[in-house]
């Protein structure tokens, strides 16, 4: 099972009441929640391994580089020139003081927490997704990791509708239902249709419906490319040239939208704990920020 953890503590976070509070005052709603998600998760589903995937940049530079407009509304104040660092996200102000608290939780607790320099959590998941010997569960509430979805591997995403306690599978059935595309369609489908909050701009004129049409049609996005060249085909002159007018973008989008699966991350050490890490480091942070009933749940579950 792996999680994309940033899309569960931020639905934690708006999930669940801010007057969820540490002994001095602080917010503590979002590892609250995120810990009750994951008690639930582990609960109902019994993964042999579980990753907390995590993102070391949430908007690599070279995606940028490809699509300057790739998440540039989400940007709270751009790295300085000439810095490593990712720019800075824009979070709620009593979101980002919890994020830390979250990582050294599950570090305590022993729950695998993966990322890699110059990549997003989806890199991470579609990594460990592609090393996989067996079936994989992706939690997250992004549909960009529809692609990773392929019935012949057991891979599945579980998309949270509410909470975690109702879960939409998504195998490829329910993305043909949907989408008209099958996991390896989903990501051009994505980039043809563009994705406003992630600032993909997609090709003008073609939407949703169009787009999945085209992919039934053609294919995938190079059999699409090359009926667009192809006096032939049996495009409107309407969509030739919109797809002839996006070609710089059709070029860069496929390595902007799908997920890289070469990420340099550790090969194992991912076993479902079943007692915590550091266990007097855990109850110093039960402590200090108060997380009583959730923390115990998620340890008795892994106990259990």
């Amino acid at each position: 099972m792996l999680l994309d953890t940033a899309s569960l503590y931020f639905r934690a976070y708006f999930g669940v009441p801010d007057s969820v509070r540490a002994p001095d005052g602080t917010p503590v709603n979002a590892v609250r929640g995120l810990l009750d998600f994951i008690a639930r998760l582990v609960q109902d589903h019994h993964p042999d391994d579980l990753v907390a995937c995590m993102d070391a940049d949430w908007r690599p530079q070279w995606r940028v580089d490809l699509i300057p407009s790739y998440k540039a509304h989400r940007v709270a104040a751009e790295a300085p020139a000439g810095s490593a660092g990712p720019d800075e996200e824009e979070i709620p102000d009593t979101l980002s003081p919890q994020v830390p608290v979250i990582e050294e939780v599950l570090d305590a607790l022993g729950i695998a927490r993966v990322g890699a320099a110059g990549y997003e959590a989806d890199d991470v998941i579609g990594t460990l997704t592609a090393r996989a010997s067996g079936p994989v569960d992706v939690v997250t509430g992004d549909r960009d990791l529809y692609q990773l979805v392929d019935d012949a591997r057991g891979v599945r995403i579980l998309y949270p509708l509410k909470g975690v306690g109702t879960l939409q599978l998504t195998d490829e059935a329910l993305l043909r239902e949907k989408y008209g595309v099958d996991g390896r369609g989903y990501a051009d489908l994505a980039l043809l249709r563009g994705d406003p909050s992630d600032g993909l701009p997609g090709v003008p004129g073609i939407g949703e419906k169009t787009a999945a049409k085209l992919l039934d049609t053609y294919g995938d996005l190079d059999g699409i490319i090359a009926a667009a060249a192809d006096p032939a085909s049996k495009l409107t002159p309407t969509q030739r040239r919109r797809l002839t007018d996006a070609a710089p973008y059709l070029a860069v989008a496929p390595k902007v939208v799908r997920v890289a699966t070469d990420v340099p991350v550790p090969q194992g050490g991912f076993a479902l704990p079943r007692k915590p890490a550091d266990p007097e480091r855990l109850e110093s942070l039960a402590a200090r920020w108060g997380l009583g009933g959730s923390l115990q749940r998620l340890l008795d579950t892994l106990q259990g």
